[in-house]
């Protein structure tokens, strides 16, 4: 019988560690204090990342942050910012560079919606989504990547739309913005996967926010619950997604177990885009 390595001078093998694990790891997450950007932002936290979140709302920022810190794992800060200042954008990276010396993960969740085909959508209206959900990405990726390349590699992960992919009614600017995301994250991604940094999107359909909630009673006041009824029903499955269904795949995409993958466009849609 063989003697066990550790007997014959040698160490035995150390137990392979939980998958999705993201200790020592520091991540951004925009628009972390609601909807899928506080479901990421608590997941990565429970997986072991350090999560700041860039936000604008700092009392909701500062409700996640104390609950995050008291549920244990990496832990949580918070920084008000409007990503679609350049300036606050420099100066919230800047500020996490001084205090956690290293970033690991961008997750650019941050966006606005807007209602209205082309003849509806007025300048002003363009011009509001695009800053946002646009520029504000390309604020954070301009500052982020300098940061990851320091660190040696990372993951980016944005949060697009399937409005990306498919025709949706009435949704033209929101249409246009996040086409132009889910681009940016295959340029990305071609430009820098020598230096080790991984780019992906995340393409949801409906999924149950407090926006969509807030969206329901501004413009279906007292018929909310058919409304819903009947958004749910127009996905394959039946129901609208969950932000911790989301989160989940965007932790996938965060951990070393997704290695291997960049420049991806990930449906996450109920069926949506292979069911229609």
């Amino acid at each position: 019988m063989t003697a066990p390595a550790a007997l014959r001078g040698h160490p035995a093998p150390r137990p392979p560690s939980p998958p999705f694990q993201l200790s020592g790891k520091v991540a951004v997450v925009t628009g972390g204090a609601s909807g899928i950007g506080e479901s990421v932002a608590r997941l990565l936290a429970r997986q072991g990342a350090h999560v700041c979140l860039l936000e604008r709302d700092a009392e909701r920022a500062e409700r996640v942050v104390e609950e995050i810190m008291r549920g244990g794992g990496g832990g949580a800060s918070f920084t008000q910012c409007d990503v679609a200042s350049a300036s606050e954008v420099a100066q919230a990276f800047a500020a996490l560079d001084r205090d956690q010396g290293r970033l690991d993960i961008l997750i650019n969740n941050a966006g606005i919606a807007h209602i209205g085909n082309v003849e509806a959508t007025s300048e002003s209206d363009f011009d509001r989504i695009y800053a946002v959900n646009v520029k504000g990405a390309y604020h954070c990726l301009r500052e982020a990547i300098p940061l990851l390349r320091r660190a040696g590699g990372g993951a980016i992960v944005n949060l697009s739309s399937i409005a990306a992919l498919v025709g949706l009614e009435d949704r033209f600017a929101y249409s246009t913005s996040k086409g132009a995301l889910t681009a940016m994250t295959l340029s990305v991604a071609r430009d820098y996967v020598s230096h080790g940094i991984r780019c992906n999107c995340v393409c949801p359909a409906r999924v149950h926010t407090p926006f969509v909630d807030g969206f329901l009673a501004r413009n279906f006041a007292g018929r909310e619950a058919e409304v819903f009824e009947r958004l749910s029903r127009a996905q394959p499955v039946g129901r609208m997604g969950k932000p911790e269904e989301v989160a989940a795949l965007v932790l996938y995409l965060c951990s070393d177990e997704a290695a291997f993958i960049t420049g991806g466009i990930y449906p996450i849609d109920g069926g949506v885009m292979s069911l229609r």
